[in-house]
């Protein structure tokens, strides 16, 4: 499927943030709109409050943020 973009305007990337309990099951997910990785790495981080964050692009695991104890 090709992706458009306005020219001059940057794509945006589809991401999704799991929030996963202390039982190890996702109890909610966040749909990201983001440009690149970076950006959605630190939304992502925004979401770690008692609980580990894990994104998402697709089927591609990005990175898995860990509650702070």
């Amino acid at each position: 499927m090709a992706k458009l973009a306005w020219p001059g305007t940057t794509e945006m990337i589809g991401y999704r943030a799991y929030l996963i309990g202390s039982d190890g099951h996702i109890q909610q997910r966040i749909d990201l709109l983001c440009d690149a990785d970076e950006a959605a790495k630190e939304q992502a981080e925004q979401f770690v409050d008692g609980h580990d964050v894990e994104l998402w692009q697709l089927n591609r695991r990005i990175c898995e943020f860990k509650a702070k104890e």
